[in-house]
């Protein structure tokens, strides 16, 4: 069996050097727990990046990966499929939306290519060409593909590309003030997440995202809210914005969708779906079955009862012990902040020797940002590994 340097060294070798990876090589996984090729069993505070909702290899959902495979693994969307119709239909019924239309690609990033399209295309549909330009926040992040990293407010993923598509304006996030003072007869939509996850897990104030819905409304603005971090459960509510009662125009979802098989999603009110006509838009493997028959049973469970209140019950359980780690050790941790299982624990120092103390103590965690640790587990954590976990963690820390 390979162990963890030889597979690491070959990856040295033969990948591209765009990850600042961890030194562990990850064979398998069952719920809350991965183990490395040596062997060793790690409790995943990581979920894959806030992706596998319902940890590693459910086996509710391995059936259905396997009875979808055996079944049909792609057809493209030249053809229906009964699994994508399924997924697109449950998906506009948790939207909220009275009607709505449902886009599938690969990716966030594609969901939120998606969204910016369809606001250029809406206003231009509406006779206003001149309204092209999204409104942003500083220290967003929206993806990786060349108009989402324009519309990132971090100058760091910008740096070397340049230059980037133009029709892009950031404002500090929360300012309800600043961002009314940028929009123009240009602006077409405003771009933003209810919590901004790669920045350090920073949650929008209060009432901030219904103060943005009646904005747009009153000034003509497409609202759209990228949810690939906080949506699927991952807040204790479906969709994030759903914590203030408000309905975007669209919104991305993308992650935790097929709990970590490739899949994104852009949900737009099905009015608006007429401004992305035949041809306009697509994605060759965008709701490829397999994807959507996982995601499927994914909304199935995180919507049975209680599901979703217990994400919240168990979030407030992580907040008050990452609370009392904090009181531990003052002189480490600054702040702490998340909303239910997606959590940032911000240090007065840069975390890399953090990570690797946490590493050490079998506990996998994430950067967000520079000093900001982010915890981002399986929704189906149970209380003992919650503990299990912050004692890894404080384990850590009393290295430092």
């Amino acid at each position: 069996m390979a162990d963890n340097p030889s597979i690491m060294m070959k990856a040295d070798e033969y990948l591209l050097h765009n990850y600042s990876r961890q030194p562990v090589a990850l064979l398998r996984g069952e719920g809350a727990y991965v183990w490395d090729a040596q062997g060793k069993r790690y409790l995943d505070f990581m979920g894959g990046v806030a992706t596998c909702a319902l940890g590693h290899c459910h086996p509710q959902l391995v059936e259905v990966a396997k009875r979808q495979l055996e079944l049909l693994w792609h057809a493209s969307n030249h053809f229906h499929t009964q699994p994508q119709v399924e997924l697109a239909q449950k998906l506009a019924k948790a939207s909220g939306f009275p009607k709505a239309a449902v886009f599938f690609c690969n990716s966030g990033a594609e969901a939120n290519e998606a969204m910016l399209k369809l606001a250029r295309r809406v206003h231009k549909d509406r006779g206003n060409p001149e309204r092209y330009e999204v409104i942003s926040f500083e220290g967003s992040f929206h993806g990786r593909t060349l108009a989402t990293v324009a519309a990132t407010g971090q100058e760091k993923h910008k740096q070397g590309f340049e230059p980037l598509p133009t029709g892009f304006i950031h404002v500090p996030f929360g300012d309800i003030g600043a961002l009314e003072a940028a929009i123009t007869p240009r602006t077409a939509a405003i771009l933003v997440e209810p919590i901004q996850g790669e920045s350090g897990v920073r949650e929008a104030p209060a009432g901030f995202l219904k103060a943005l819905s009646q904005l747009c409304e009153v000034r003509g603005l497409l609202l759209l809210v990228d949810e690939i971090q906080t949506g699927i459960g991952r807040t204790g509510e479906f969709l994030g914005f759903q914590h203030e009662g408000v309905l975007p125009s669209a919104f991305s979802l993308a992650k935790s969708l097929s709990n970590g098989l490739p899949i994104g999603a852009m949900v737009c009110h099905a009015e608006l779906a007429a401004s992305l006509p035949p041809g306009s838009h697509g994605s060759t493997f965008g709701g490829n079955p397999v994807a959507t028959a996982v995601g499927s049973a994914v909304v199935d469970i995180l919507l049975q009862e209680g599901m979703l209140g217990e994400v919240a019950r168990k979030g407030e359980v992580f907040q008050q012990r990452l609370l009392e780690t904090q009181r531990r050790f003052p002189k480490f941790i600054k702040e702490v902040r998340g909303r239910g299982l997606l959590k940032g624990i911000e240090f007065y120092f840069p975390i890399g020797p953090t990570l690797a103390f946490c590493r050490e103590a079998s506990l996998l965690a994430i950067p967000a940002g520079e000093n900001t640790v982010r915890f981002a587990p399986s929704l189906l954590l149970e209380e003992r590994e919650l503990e299990e976990g912050m004692v890894a963690f404080e384990r850590a820390l009393s290295q430092l």
